[in-house]
């Protein structure tokens, strides 16, 4: 049985992914690579602001913040050496089959002897 405070539960659950989802397309998340890294960008540069605001705003005394992590990391470069590897790979798997096979058939060939 459904009670109502479950199904009020399964709209606020619905409702907060659908935000979700919604913030991280119109932040560029979704789109391609250039845009998730200019994204990253304006996240490094809006959080120790809104960590600040933030702790005042709760009365902690936050005196000094770390500095952000920097990150040397490109969604775009990332993306292309994946799909090279992955290229590179499809391209010789034919070439390393037959090694494989050969391979396997001396070994099976001296396991009889």
């Amino acid at each position: 049985t459904v009670t109502a405070f479950g199904s009020f539960r399964f709209v606020i659950k619905g409702s907060l992914a659908g935000a979700a989802v919604y913030m991280a397309y119109d932040q560029g998340l979704l789109g391609s690579g250039m845009q998730g890294a200019e994204a990253l960008k304006k996240a490094q540069a809006a959080l120790p602001p809104a960590i600040q605001e933030w702790t005042s705003y709760i009365g902690w005394e936050v005196r000094t913040l770390p500095p952000t992590p920097k990150f040397d990391f490109s969604p775009s470069d990332s993306w292309n050496k994946g799909v090279q590897t992955v290229m590179s790979a499809l391209s010789v798997a034919p070439t390393r089959a037959c090694e494989y096979t050969v391979e396997g058939w001396k070994y099976v060939k001296d396991l009889v002897k």
